[in-house]
């Protein structure tokens, strides 16, 4: 029985790891969550019960908390998906930024070292740290060339400076102290249980519900997209076959245009949720102000995760988008309670100057 601990496991991406962790019989879990705003335990209900798994409520920002996990679960890998994660709410509140994705992977990094340094020897020889980070740390592409792992960071927001910060803590543990660490940048990801302020599921409910559809700009930005399973299945790999002290970037290699997205989010729902209200949802679309350091382009090249451990992604971005309509549509439960708590759709990111704005929320 290989033992996990994996941070931030209540959020859309841990959440999906945990899940798929527990397919594996050999496996057991203990999911540490701050229970934020972005956390939630529904996402978690298909594996609540299961006797390998165990919740604990952690700021992983409190070390004893923290230590106090490491001794009583003994993990054999780590994944630390813990992180203040939105764009947007980094420009209006940068601070609590810092605090959760700086101080707490230094946390994370100094606690799995004392526990690390006190296991016997073959489990010490085997244990992982999977540091698990985004591609927005390299900053902004051109119309061509990918980001890759030797690509130079220059981070525009302060959410994308706070994990730049936690990147290079996380190497700097390896190659001063030589705990076993290994960092990922993934592009963006999409799919089930994603925290409704984020350009998809938000389009998805909006297009439903018949809202406005904001978007930034004219909708230029391009993006590349990663289904959430694709990305669990290419973490438990890392941990799995990685190399000690490497970097591995994951991608779906799937570039759209935020407005083509909305597009395609849009003849879907149409599809499958038809409504004579508003029989063309691509109607509801509204352009709106750009927001601050608003990147032009994420591309990234995954060759070398998939040349060396074997992966590629199993989903299209046209499959993957179906799959994730067609649950926001069966899953009425779940996004009507996630609504109800402390995100209702208003625009974020607009920074102290522009805060009372009455601009629709969650544009690309």
């Amino acid at each position: 029985m290989t033992s996990y601990l994996v941070t931030g496991g209540a959020g859309f991406i841990g959440s999906a790891v945990v899940r798929r962790l527990l397919r594996k019989p050999d496996a057991s879990v203990v999911t540490v969550d701050k229970l934020t705003y972005a956390g939630n335990l529904d996402s978690l209900s298909p594996v609540l019960a299961d006797p390998r798994h165990a919740f604990e409520r952690v700021d992983i920002c409190d070390a004893l908390a923290v230590r106090d996990v490491f001794a009583r679960y003994r993990p054999d890998i780590v994944l630390h998906l813990a992180a203040e994660s939105h764009v947007d709410r980094s420009i209006d509140g940068p601070g609590a930024f810092v605090e959760t994705n700086v101080v707490g992977t230094f946390t994370m990094l100094q606690e799995a070292r004392r526990h690390w340094a006190g296991l016997p020897a073959m489990r010490r020889d085997a244990f992982r740290f999977v540091h698990v980070s985004t591609d927005e740390v390299f900053g902004s592409l051109g119309t061509d060339g990918l980001f890759s792992e030797t690509t130079a960071y220059d981070p525009s927001s302060p959410y994308s400076a706070s994990k730049a910060a936690s990147d290079h803590l996380a190497r700097a543990w390896h190659r001063t102290y030589e705990l076993p660490v290994l960092v990922t940048n993934c592009s963006n990801n999409y799919g089930p249980y994603h925290f409704p302020e984020k350009l998809i599921p938000l389009t998805i409910l909006n297009a439903l519900e018949g809202k406005p559809l904001p978007v930034y700009g004219r909708g230029e930005n391009v993006r590349d997209w990663l289904f959430v399973d694709d990305h669990a299945e290419a973490l438990l790999l890392v941990a799995s076959r990685g190399r000690v002290g490497e970097t591995y970037c994951v991608s779906g290699r799937e570039e759209r245009r935020n407005i083509d997205v909305v597009r395609q989010i849009c003849a879907l729902v149409d599809e499958l949720a038809p409504s004579p209200e508003c029989p063309t949802r691509e109607s509801l679309i509204t352009f709106v102000a750009d927001r601050p350091g608003h990147d032009l382009r994420y591309a990234v090249d995954s060759s070398k995760l998939q040349r060396e451990l074997g992966w590629t992604p199993r989903e299209s971005f046209a499959s993957g988008l179906r799959k994730t309509v067609a649950w926001y549509l069966t899953n009425r439960a779940w996004w009507e309670r996630v609504r109800s708590g402390s995100y209702r759709g208003e625009r974020l990111g607009l920074g102290a100057v522009a805060v009372n704005d009455n601009v629709p929320a969650g544009a690309a």
